[in-house]
């Protein structure tokens, strides 16, 4: 078709107000406003235009049709980046899906203190204060601490720690620690940043406390302990305990740093992989100050905390870089709501998502899981799917080598492949993520918090329709 032809064709296409006009693009303006809306419509014409061009012979399409197509992209553009999904994979702190789900008290608190709050004021003075207050004393309370304080991550924590107490100087740590954290970030890097000087002693399986004895010199500043919550190393090993590192380092006249990782403030019922240290042991044995995350093993949000003693905590707040890495308002609140359920042991494990999803049972899950399945052949009575035994994974960094028997409803589809129904179930309405494992999608119920099956099934149903209608009419 010659130019002229492809002219006569576009020319058929409406006009920019006409489209504008339509009832559709009428309501998109009310919400939107004229000038997103008309930018939007100009670039529909102008892709339809391309693909007139391509193919001059295809239907030119209506006004009432491109007014649908805008108010589709709208739709879509509507939709928030980040947002709720379900997670089906049986990872409990899985840190794509952001790691421990928070407590209902703490989403409460975010809510609360979203607007205007307390964060660095006193109320009783009306003066200026801290904004680690709000957590301090919980904080002390619940590890046997003298102080404590709060930055944004743990990475932050080890960082500022190294900083304010061995810039300069040595820091000795064993081989077998030296570890790297999601994001290829290596502990190495981490003290290079801090402007702390590495040392290593020992060797990668074992670690004597003569090797800390010889390594042990003028220019040392500290001994960390860092634990190795995403490894183990198992077999012909040796470690030094933290009180003979703490008694070593009181004859020398240093400091002992303790990175606990995941967090731990009590024993968790269902993790049968090793004990996990707690924050208030190695408190007790010593350590002058201890780190660990808040979203991990403690069920809360994104922080690294430090606890110690009150003047190791004193320097590390003094330190420029506290300001570069604070906590905000919103991971506060929740935090200290969060610590607040940890003042009773049985309080927490019953309200907090991550210790309610650890405790529960093969037998709880495997009845939940046929529960699922019941409900998913209602809605669709051709669906492959069957109840099986699986494993489920804390994960988050966190007791790599626990693997807890679960249960989970295994779907194998046949007219699309598992990979193009694991794409619809993440770019549905609810996004659902299930675990991809032997020709099946499994859906395992430990990580499906109870309450959830119905907005799952309704996820899923949406986006095997098409597949099970296609099935059905072989």
């Amino acid at each position: 078709m010659d130019e002229t032809a492809v002219q006569a064709t576009l020319s058929q296409l409406p006009a920019v107000n006409e489209i504008l006009g339509e009832s559709d693009v009428v309501g998109l303006i009310e919400r939107f406003g004229r000038d997103p809306v008309a930018t939007s419509v100009r670039r529909e014409l102008e892709e339809t235009r391309g693909a007139l061009r391509a193919d001059p012979a295809a239907t030119v399409p209506t006004a009432p049709e491109l007014a649908q197509q805008v108010r589709a992209w709208f739709a879509r553009e509507e939709r928030p980046n980040l947002r709720r999904v379900l997670n089906a994979t049986g990872i409990v702190l899985h840190t794509g899906l952001g790691r421990a789900p928070l407590a209902a008290e703490a989403l409460q608190a975010v809510q609360e203190n979203g607007g205007y709050c307390n964060l660095e004021t006193d109320l009783e003075s009306g003066k200026r204060s801290h904004r680690g207050d709000s957590v301090r004393e919980l904080l002390c309370e619940l590890t046997g601490a003298e102080a404590a304080t709060v930055v944004n991550n743990n990475a932050a924590a080890t960082v500022l720690t190294l900083r304010a107490l061995a810039a300069g100087r040595e820091v000795l740590v064993s081989r077998g620690q030296l570890i790297e954290i999601g994001g290829s970030f290596r502990l190495p890097d981490i003290m290079e940043t801090s402007g702390a000087l590495l040392r290593e002693i020992g060797t990668t399986n074992r670690t004597h406390r003569s090797d800390y004895e010889q390594a042990l010199s003028a220019r040392t500043a500290l001994l960390l302990r860092v634990h190795s919550s995403n490894y183990r190393v198992v077999g012909f090993v040796k470690s030094t305990p933290l009180v003979e590192l703490v008694e070593l380092a009181r004859r020398a006249g240093v400091r002992v740093v303790d990175d606990i990782g995941s967090g731990a403030l009590f024993d968790i019922p269902g993790l049968t992989g090793g004990h996990e240290p707690l924050a208030r042991e190695s408190v007790a044995a010593g350590a002058d100050v201890v780190l660990f995350s808040g979203d991990k093993l403690l069920g809360g949000p994104q922080a690294g905390i430090i606890v110690g003693t009150a003047d190791c905590v004193e320097l590390i707040e003094r330190d420029p870089l506290m300001r570069v890495v604070r906590v905000d308002k919103l991971a506060l609140a929740a935090l200290e709501a969060t610590l607040r359920l940890h003042r009773d042991r049985q309080l927490a494990l019953t309200r907090i998502p991550l210790y309610q999803m650890l405790s529960q049972t093969e037998a709880q899950l495997q009845r939940r899981a046929k529960a699922l399945r019941r409900r998913l052949l209602r809605m669709l009575p051709g669906l492959d799917c069957q109840v099986v035994r699986t494993a489920s994974f804390v994960g988050g960094g966190s007791v790599p080598a626990e693997e807890m028997p679960s249960s989970a409803v295994a779907i194998r589809p046949t007219g699309l492949s598992l990979d193009e129904a694991a794409r619809r179930l993440r770019t549905g309405k609810l996004a659902v993520f299930p675990r991809l494992e032997q020709d099946q999608l499994l859906f395992d119920l430990r990580t499906i918090q109870p309450g959830e099956e119905a907005a799952l099934a309704t996820a899923l149903a949406s986006a095997v329709t098409e597949e099970i209608a296609v099935r059905g009419a072989r």
